[in-house]
């Protein structure tokens, strides 16, 4: 995928220096024509030191659970989660086939960055890549798809209560909704994907049913919470975060497929967000997002070099913010059901 893209990069790369200067005009193919040659190179050096670091910091992480006192206890938990979402992140360019340049050795290392959070790999990588496909397409994108006002009033009352919370306060449980309801079901697949989904989802199922029961009998339940479920659970509250943050805002629009355009979505429905310096470090960049939805071809560590290219060119329409509360407040206050008009319609 990568050498097919520095081809056409070659082939193209005189007309792309004045790119049409309206959206209309333009495809992503477009935008990847303008970017350096270099974000698209894998480093062997890079990928593999940094996934040695992450997983000297995720064993630092454990160690301190079991040697601090208690009251350390919740910043470590906070760092073991967040240094286990680089586990994660890891994983997902192996799903991109970002990571490494032969698919088996992509395969073998998402499926063991994904073991300890019990993640089944295929089934995840082929639900994202739905998700980079149909980017903010209603009904289709699987990821913080809203609901229309007729649909939510016609949702029975147990899964519109879940639904009213998971896109309000309790966001930050959402990535554990999307993880138990899509990623072990391997009949809504046909052919290899159904035996890939199967195979990772068997995999994690059979591992949590040796280690979890080996480490509630030699560390207790309250092993199994201090050292598994905490850190775990700060993981999918960095995951819900980062995932909605990513295309959800008041100023964003999911579309219905007859008006939906790649580009527009791509470029203009995905967010930059900017985390404080230790979280962007243990995650690996991951929301430098926009050129990871203009190519997944991008390994992690080349993010920033492609989105100062595009934020160069493209920069005045880019969706760039700040992680605080008041964004996170502004957008469970407000993205809550889709509206054809003004985006979103909060549920009062």
């Amino acid at each position: 995928m990568t050498a097919s893209i520095l081809a056409n990069q070659d082939r193209t790369r005189a007309s792309a220096e004045s790119p049409p200067s309206t959206s209309s005009d333009l495809m992503l193919r477009d935008i990847i024509k303008t970017l350096p040659r270099e974000v698209f190179l894998k480093n062997r050096r890079k990928a593999w030191s940094k996934l040695a670091i992450n997983v000297l910091l995720v064993g630092l992480g454990y160690w301190g659970l079991a040697i601090s006192p208690w009251f350390l206890l919740p910043v470590l938990w906070i760092f073991t989660g967040t240094a286990l979402t680089g586990f994660f992140v890891i994983g997902h360019d192996c799903g991109h086939r970002s990571f490494a340049n032969r698919k088996w050795v992509n395969n073998l290392v998402g499926h063991l960055m994904f073991l300890p959070l019990i993640y089944p790999f295929h089934s995840w990588r082929i639900m994202h890549n739905r998700h980079h496909k149909h980017t903010n397409k209603l009904d289709v994108d699987n990821a913080w798809n809203p609901l229309t006002v007729e649909r939510h009033q016609n949702t029975e009352n147990p899964l519109r209560w879940a639904y009213e919370k998971i896109r309000g306060r309790f966001w930050w449980v959402g990535s554990i909704g999307h993880w138990a309801m899509y990623h072990f079901d391997w009949s809504q697949l046909e052919g290899k994907e159904r035996k890939q989904m199967r195979f990772s989802a068997l995999l994690v199922i059979i591992a949590g049913a040796i280690a979890f029961p080996l480490l509630i009998a030699t560390t207790g339940i309250w092993g199994f919470v201090k050292f598994w479920v905490l850190p775990w659970l700060v993981y999918h509250f960095w995951m819900s975060t980062f995932t909605i943050v990513h295309h959800t805002h008041p100023e964003i629009p999911f579309n219905r497929s007859e008006q939906w355009n790649e580009l527009e979505a791509q470029l203009y429905g995905t967010v930059h967000c900017t985390y404080p310096r230790w979280v962007e470090f243990l995650c690996h960049d991951i929301n430098v997002h926009i050129p990871h939805h203009i190519s997944t071809a991008i390994p992690w560590y080349n993010l920033r070099k492609a989105h100062q290219a595009i934020e160069d060119r493209w920069g005045e329409k880019l969706n760039e913010k700040k992680f605080s509360w008041s964004l996170m407040q502004e957008i469970t206050d407000t993205c809550h059901l889709y509206d054809d008009e003004t985006f979103y319609r909060a549920f009062e």
